[in-house]
């Protein structure tokens, strides 16, 4: 690689430019191709300023496309900071990556050839513009993430419970301080909820889509925060197949030859968020809706699916339902999402 210097003909001579960010919770990895050249990585620290100085660097090259994954919360700032800038920047999904790289035979995974490969992935593909979320949504989703670690952490504690009192050895107050964690827990995610609703009274628009969620059976306003947390940050022009595969519920069928017929999963290729604030509501949609509860009955009984594979099927169906919903400003019809079949004679 070659150290990268402005010329100042270079916007003259309309030169290509991309860049790849890899991003890591603690530095920042730059790479900038300059005419389908990398030059010398370029290391910042994932701090405020840092980030600042990286995107101050990158104002100053008119035109280039920034490239970065979309690794968990750690790029969040620096996309948005970028954005705000006035760059382009486009955020790819760690797989989409990962398998271009293997495209290109790369052997070696540093942090600089991960920064090459995103700035070449910019270079090869079609420019795909990030979409800012307002600060309201991108808030709501701090609240709805949280809510889920502490769920996590509950559910955790309640099998730690569970193991304890499986002996009779365990000393009452091991027993009472496991009770006393499940139940603060339960209170700062009470808490959280209730500062999330406080959040969305506040914007017109978010409280008619909880509104909405919340009538259908099974979604209470946790798992609305929950699933707006997520779908509210979704591009505005996702149809809703591409809802499905964002949230990787989209079936992955593996047949090769004559003698390869793997069983049809979900790719799990997408947002876990999604997928797990969908999880119970099917649980308790097919259980209390009566056409939600037919569809499941539908394709355990007659289609034999097992009973995981039709709570999945519920869920992808019930996310199909919430984008018609959300699109057109419409109350969930459970009559459309299933029509019950009438006995005959």
């Amino acid at each position: 690689m070659t150290t990268f210097k402005i010329n100042k003909n270079d916007h003259e001579s309309k030169l290509s430019l991309q860049a790849g960010v890899d991003v890591g919770s603690e530095e920042l990895i730059l790479v900038v191709r300059k005419n389908s050249k990398a030059l010398d990585p370029q290391k910042f620290s994932n701090t405020p300023a840092d980030r600042a100085r990286l995107v101050k660097k990158l104002v100053k090259l008119p035109g280039i496309i920034v490239c970065l994954e979309a690794t968990g919360i750690y790029h969040f700032d620096l996309a948005i900071a970028l954005h705000d800038a006035g760059v382009l920047i486009m955020v790819i999904n760690p797989k989409a990556s990962h398998n271009f790289a293997k495209v290109l035979m790369k052997n070696s995974k540093t942090d600089a050839v991960d920064a090459n490969t995103l700035a070449e992935y910019a270079e090869r593909m079609d420019f795909v513009a990030w979409t800012r979320p307002s600060d309201e949504k991108i808030a709501l989703r701090c609240f709805s993430r949280r809510i889920n670690s502490l769920t996590n952490q509950k559910a955790a504690a309640k099998n730690h419970l569970h193991a304890l009192t499986a002996t009779q050895e365990t000393p009452k107050a091991v027993l009472n301080d496991a009770k006393l964690a499940i139940i603060q827990l339960q209170k700062r995610i009470d808490r959280l909820a209730a500062e999330a609703l406080v959040l969305i009274g506040k914007y017109p628009e978010l409280t008619r889509t909880l509104q909405l969620l919340i009538g259908i059976k099974g979604i209470a306003e946790t798992s609305a925060i929950a699933l707006m947390g997520e779908l509210l940050l979704l591009p505005p022009d996702l149809s809703h197949r591409e809802w499905v595969k964002f949230a990787g519920l989209d079936p992955r069928a593996f047949d090769s030859g004559k003698s390869v017929h793997k069983k049809t999963r979900i790719s799990k290729a997408g947002n876990r968020y999604i997928r797990s604030a969908l999880y119970m509501p099917a649980l308790s949609a097919k259980q209390h809706d009566p056409h939600v509860k037919a569809y499941f009955q539908h394709l355990v009984v007659d289609n034999g699916k097992k009973k995981l594979q039709a709570v999945c099927a519920v869920m992808r169906k019930l996310l199909h339902a919430i984008h018609g919903m959300l699109k057109h400003d419409v109350p969930f019809d459970n009559t459309r999402f299933y029509v019950i079949p009438t006995s005959v004679g």
